[in-house]
């Protein structure tokens, strides 16, 4: 029982760094432009420098919501993992580490509307570029959808023994 709490543990901290990474870091798209390789997250627009990112008005409000998801997504996965620790050392044996599980599930929920909503909306738009792709950052934003949702329901049927 030991190693699957230290199991969890370690990949719910791989998950919290990796929701940092993927929200901070500005290469959710990457294509090919005049000035040789851009990419483009949910803060900046980067060539060989860095500028804000140009969004049209009516996109505008769908990359706010991005934002504001992904970062929800932090601060519930890293409020999970204190309740985690808590619970760890203050739940008597047989109990369930409901609250953990619940809060992991609301942390996936915010990961699954903030990426599908970067999903609809701006795949494959990058301002002057000729082709484009998902950049590490999108592709980490999934690992810790998928992440988030397993630890999420291991939490929920997980008992102390």
């Amino acid at each position: 029982m030991l190693v699957l709490l230290a199991g969890i543990f370690v990949v719910h901290i791989a998950t919290v760094i990796m929701l940092f990474v993927s929200t901070i870091a500005n290469v959710w798209m990457v294509g090919s432009s005049n000035f040789g390789t851009a990419s483009s997250g949910l803060w900046l627009l980067c060539n060989r420098t860095c500028e804000q990112l140009p969004v049209s008005s009516r996109d505008e409000a769908s990359l706010k919501a991005v934002q504001a998801f992904m970062i929800l997504s932090i601060i519930f996965s890293v409020i999970a993992l204190v309740m985690f620790i808590v619970q760890l050392f203050t739940l008597e044996k047989g109990k369930r580490f409901y609250i953990t599980g619940a809060i992991m599930l609301v942390c996936w929920m915010c990961i699954l509307i903030g990426v599908s909503i970067y999903t609809a909306r701006f795949t494959g738009k990058m301002p002057a570029s000729t082709s484009s792709h998902h950049g590490y950052c999108f592709i980490l934003a999934w690992i810790c959808f998928c992440f988030s949702f397993i630890i999420g329901i291991l939490y929920l049927v997980l008992r102390k023994k």
